[in-house]
């Protein structure tokens, strides 16, 4: 390739030479020359554009029009991402624009600032021109994405979607009918399946108000239109050779089976018939298919857990293209994600299973239908013949009568064949039943028996580190976890239920100023109507020790995790919005922080309040509140959605949510989320909670910024519990440090002081590890027990709070609180004012208080089928659920969707309750 001449090409499109620029691209043409004609500059004065941006910026017609004529690409970039119409628009260019435009330029392509040729240029009349055209070109995107919804084209309505500027994916033609209208009636399954991955709306209407499941052809369309959903029967397992690769090995053609929603791939095609030896397996659920335009052959699948998987269709491959692995895949993560998501799984799908009792007695019926039809007709071809009316019948009718006799006998004896097939098949089915139960069995107790070797393996690797038993009980008491038939784990969000301030008021008091509202009691007794709250349950709770989690689990494998009642004995009597009151445990400290002046110490500390809490949704669980204060000094309000991961030995809880905090007589709100929070030991060993992460307060007002630093438990315990951060200005100067854990204390510091306690303990830290004195035998065995705390106060600290003791009786109550062994508790006056919806009136957590376990569990089972069927109800009579005292929204602060208090709980006007107990 010639660099002398693409320096000249260059060289004279930015001097207008246009005979010079002809004959270069003639010599080019005859490949006398070998030149780039879209080649980039090298030098300061043209570094990065190519001869069309030259011409097209200077203004040089005739050179912009040869290079055109000669294949320049109109739409090539130069290093700033400017198209030559950029630089045209950007200079004024008008003719030079109508020009390129003639030559299909993009007029949505963005540049490195993020701007379209029509936002660069100056120019009123080339912004209108260039605005006229964008429309043009996007209402041709449009028609060319309803053509290929019409005709089936996948590998083109793809194409089309996956686009940097794609085309409205709800668009429509002039019936009004969308894409996803034209795929319904002309039966286009997957058409219709990447429109609806892709964002296509189904309940839109055309202008006959029908939507795309009103037009839907066949059963299979409208299963995929109805909650995007495979038709079992339809699932085809895919085959063939694949080339992988990998990081070590680089590529190796493996054959690859697709079935089920599983990529499985084998070493040689009878492994995969025999489905031994494969060499590796990946769920497609929520994968995702991305291909390169270079490479017709390669594609990648990004699974659910980010990994990305390469492949590449073998080139001499006549009977398998790239597109048709594609649609397989697609179809098949389709499926995947459809049955393996707990969320998506409806009542409605139980009914369309055909048990094996219906089936029988449907065989029998058949049995019977055919021995008498047999019956029947040899009755009637006896009578004929027997009969008179043999000779006076026309011997074309006798004929047809035989043939009708004939056909009769043929499907009698078919359906005697069908139905021996069928109970011979039966048998095979319980056969091999038995041999899956067997294998079942195995499994699970090969589970348990690792699951107690790895907690027997850990206990061996940190022998010599302190146990987490040595720090206080209170560490732990949130670990034990209930399981409402919400779904979810209801301790999990309680973060800090257990603190208490030295200096604050007794709990006593603070218990005192909970209140219902103004409205339910008189004279000297609180606004709820009770004087004086209990300090402990009616009952305690029952021995765990008979009980275990895996116990339960084990009985459970292969079932629908939604559809599996736990036992009441692993719940408390509190439900998972009474568990989101225990935020206001510490209302003291959002009073004591309305009373301070500096803003610096209002965001150092975090009982008369009123609190409303609801389950706005059920899939995904998502729960929300609103507090206020009786003095109208405060406003506390959120929404929590615990995201659950299971990940074998724990579970963990990343609770999503926006909590905010408004303290109106300052004027001031803050916004944060909770940190991640994780149970361990779910299945055997003691069950221990930590909870790790950023946590971000951020005061609306100031700018203020409070970062906490929640930090992980290590692999010796060393930072179990601890929390660290700063309070920073707007400007990120460190105004003060906090320290502590958030199951003991947290204190206050100047962040000078606390800066260079930690340089000196890092210090200390690194010279014990350098000295080798002691053996880690002997540390174990020196390691100080804590005393009433195990964090070291560093000079000058101010303490913020301190962990309330627990009461007495506190382990025999499902280790509560004295705050929460109040929150069940009602009287007849006040249950006389609240909603028969409220948490209180539940009767499996009633019974299960009072120590009636067998009706408790009799009660829960009861709630969770009502439920369920109530749900079934409202997707047959297409009832929308709505929530009564929420609404969605964005957050006022933050701007991040959130769900908001709509009011009028207060006015006790309560009317249209759903039945839910």
């Amino acid at each position: 390739m010639s660099t002398d001449a693409e320096q000249q090409l260059l060289h004279h499109a930015r001097n207008g030479n246009a005979e010079e620029v002809r004959q270069l691209l003639e010599t080019m043409e005859r490949n006398e020359v070998i030149a780039d004609i879209n080649c980039k500059g090298r030098s300061k004065s043209n570094l990065g554009w190519t001869p069309l941006h030259l011409a097209c910026y200077f203004g040089h017609r005739q050179v912009v029009q040869d290079l055109l004529k000669a294949g320049a690409e109109v739409n090539v970039l130069n290093d700033m991402g400017d198209t030559p119409l950029h630089r045209a628009a950007f200079t004024g260019r008008k003719e030079l624009v109508m020009l390129l435009l003639e030559h299909n330029a993009d007029t949505t392509v963005v540049n490195g600032n993020g701007q379209t040729a029509k936002e660069v240029t100056h120019d009123k009349e080339i912004r209108n021109m260039l605005e006229a055209v964008e429309r043009t070109q996007q209402r041709k995107l449009e028609e060319l994405l309803l053509a290929a919804a019409r005709e089936g084209r996948t590998a083109e309505l793809t194409a089309l979607l996956n686009r940097p500027n794609p085309p409205d994916v709800n668009c429509s033609d002039q019936l009004g009918n969308t894409p996803l209208h034209c795929a319904a009636y002309r039966a286009h399954k997957q058409c219709a399946l990447k429109l609806l991955k892709s964002g296509a709306d189904p309940n839109l209407k055309n202008k006959n108000d029908q939507k795309p499941l009103d037009l839907a052809q066949g059963a299979e369309m409208k299963h995929v239109l109805v909650g995007n959903k495979i038709v079992h029967k339809a699932l085809k397992r895919y085959e063939g050779p694949l080339w992988k690769s990998s990081r070590f090995f680089g590529w190796r053609l493996f054959w690859v089976v697709l079935e089920h929603g599983v990529l499985s791939w084998y070493r040689k095609q009878p492994d995969a018939v025999h489905n031994t030896y494969r060499q590796g397996c990946k769920h497609l659920t929520q994968a995702v298919c991305t291909v390169k335009s270079t490479d017709s052959c390669l594609f990648f699948i990004k699974c659910f857990d980010d990994t990305v998987h390469s492949f590449r269709v073998p080139k001499n491959s006549l009977q398998q293209t790239r597109e048709d692995w594609l649609e397989a895949i697609e179809e098949h993560s389709a499926y995947s994600t459809h049955y393996c998501s707990q969320d998506q799984v409806t009542d409605d799908e139980e009914d369309d299973a055909v048990s094996a009792v219906d089936l029988k007695e449907s065989l029998e019926k058949a049995q019977i239908c055919q021995q008498r039809l047999d019956k029947e007709i040899s009755n009637f071809l006896k009578m004929i013949k027997e009969g008179d009316m043999a000779q006076e019948m026309l011997p074309s009718f006798l004929q047809k009568v035989e043939v009708v006799a004939e056909a009769s006998r043929e499907t009698c004896v078919a359906l005697s064949d069908c139905l021996h097939l069928f109970t011979k098949q039966e048998g095979v089915r319980n056969f091999k039943l038995e041999q899956e139960q067997e294998k079942n069995k195995i499994l699970s107790e090969a589970l348990a028996t690792l699951a107690t070797e790895h907690h027997e393996l850990e206990q061996s690797l940190v022998k010599g580190s302190p146990p987490l038993s040595i720090f206080s009980e209170d560490e732990f008491y949130d670990a034990l976890s209930d399981s409402e038939s919400e779904g979810s784990l209801s301790r999990l969000e309680a973060v800090t239920a257990h603190s208490f301030d030295e200096e604050a008021e007794p709990p006593s008091s603070r218990q005192h100023r909970m209140s219902e509202g103004k409205d339910c009691g008189g004279g000297d007794a609180l606004s709820n109507g009770i004087k004086k709250h209990r300090t402990s349950l009616p009952s305690p709770m029952f021995s765990r020790n008979d009980f275990s989690i895996w116990s339960i689990l084990r009985k459970c494998i292969g079932m629908e995790l939604s559809k599996i009642t736990m036992p009441v004995i692993f719940n408390e009597p509190l439900s998972f919005l009474q568990r989101l009151t225990e935020y206001m445990e510490h209302t003291y400290l959002i009073h004591k922080a309305s009373s301070l002046t500096d803003p610096v110490e209002r965001m150092q500390d975090d009982l008369g309040f009123r609190l409303i809490s609801e389950q706005v949704s059920h899939h995904p669980p998502i729960s929300a509140f609103h507090a206020e204060g009786l003095n109208n000094d405060f406003i506390f309000h959120g929404s929590i959605y615990p995201k659950l991961k299971f990940w074998g030995k724990s579970v963990e809880a990343e609770p999503k949510g926006t909590i905010t905090l408004e303290l109106l007589e300052h004027n001031e709100a803050y916004t944060w989320t909770n940190p991640t929070c994780c149970v361990h030991n779910i299945i055997v060993g003691k069950l221990w909670i930590e909870q790790y992460g950023n946590v971000e307060i951020t005061n609306h007002k100031t700018g203020d910024k409070c970062v906490l630093n929640f930090k992980p438990c290590g692999l010796f315990g060393k930072e179990l519990h601890k929390v660290e951060g700063y309070i920073q200005d707007k400007s990120k100067k460190k105004l003060r440090a906090l320290y502590g854990k958030w199951t003991e204390c947290l204190y206050s510091v100047d962040p000078a002081t606390f800066d260079a306690y930690k340089k000196n303990d890092k210090k200390n830290t690194e010279e014990k590890k350098n000295s080798k004195q002691m053996s880690a035998s002997e540390e174990s065995d020196e390691m100080p027990m804590p005393d009433s705390e195990s964090v070291f106060v560093i000079p000058g600290s101010v303490l913020l709070w301190r962990i309330a003791p627990r009461p007495p009786n506190s382990a025999q109550m499902y280790n509560f609180t004295s705050f929460a062994m109040v929150l069940n508790e009602v009287d007849k006056e006040m249950e006389s004012v609240i909603p028969k919806t409220d948490c209180r009136l539940r009767p499996d957590i009633r019974a299960m208080e009072n120590g009636e376990i067998d009706q408790a569990s009799e009660e829960k089972k009861r709630l969770e089928e009502k439920q369920r069927a109530a749900r079934k109800n409202r997707s047959k009579s297409e009832e929308d659920w709505k929530t009564r005292w929420f609404h969605q929204g964005p957050n006022p602060y933050s701007g991040a969707q959130d769900w908001l208090y709509s009011g009028s709980y207060w006015d006790r006007n309560y009317f249209n309750l759903p039945d839910i107990y």
